[in-house]
């Protein structure tokens, strides 16, 4: 009997460091991290103001690159990927959600989720069916046709989350999801994040948010570039 084949991390971190230079001024925002999160794991990253937590989803985002150390995204080493390269794996592989939403204001719910596909050359009839079934699923489908600025701030989250998902990424990255929301839409946003991970999704929440923190499968707390803990609450 064949033995099933070994799958590859999700995220694989070695001795990464970011270093920012501002003149004659070094900010060492990330100092020797080693992580590894595995396929369908929930991992909530904590830690003050300033503690890197930012950057390191920047670096698993691929939308920076470590000043050194190595970072392998689902098997494939970032840093021997080219610019165009890494664009194309982070369409295909992460969905991004952000505390502020990034919506254009000037595009329909439906056009705002319809943006991946767009850059991922998708077809127009096909784009609009697989942004509609994506508000459907966070039961935003009678919003399709509003503006940003004619939706809740709960509405304009749901939103990003079905822009984040319409490409079926493997990775979903989330930033402070919570942090520009009351506590009862706040909760509602968890319980829709729980569902992504539910689903098989491999998801990682950069968080103020003990919420988050306690119903992540795994706590990462960081603080001064470093990784202070790693632990699995019951």
């Amino acid at each position: 009997m064949n033995a099933a084949p070994v799958q590859a991390p999700a995220i694989r971190l070695e001795g990464v460091h970011k270093v920012y230079a501002t003149g004659k001024l070094e900010v060492h925002a990330l100092r020797g991290v080693d992580l590894v999160v595995e396929p369908g794991e929930f991992v909530a990253v904590m830690g003050p103001s300033g503690s890197g937590k930012t950057t390191l989803l920047e670096i698993l985002g691929c939308l920076s690159r470590p000043t050194r150390g190595a970072y392998w995204l689902a098997g494939s080493p970032a840093e021997a990927i080219d610019s165009d390269g890494l664009a194309r794996l982070r369409g295909a592989e992460i969905g991004f959600v952000f505390q502020s939403f990034n919506l254009l204001p000037r595009l329909a719910a439906v056009e705002n989720v319809e943006l991946p596909l767009l850059y991922a050359r998708v077809a127009r009839r096909e784009r609009r069916r697989r942004a509609l079934v994506a508000l459907e699923r966070v039961g935003l489908g009678h919003r399709a046709a509003h503006l940003p600025t004619e939706l809740s701030g709960g509405e304009r989250q749901r939103v990003a989350i079905a822009r984040a998902l319409v490409n079926r990424p493997a990775i979903v990255l989330a930033d402070e999801p919570t942090g520009n929301l009351d506590s009862a839409t706040g909760e509602e946003i968890l319980s829709l994040l729980g569902q992504v991970h539910a689903e098989g999704n491999t998801l990682v929440v950069v968080t103020h948010d003990p919420g988050i923190g306690s119903r992540a499968g795994r706590l990462v707390a960081i603080r001064d570039g470093r990784i202070e803990r790693d632990s699995r609450p019951a």
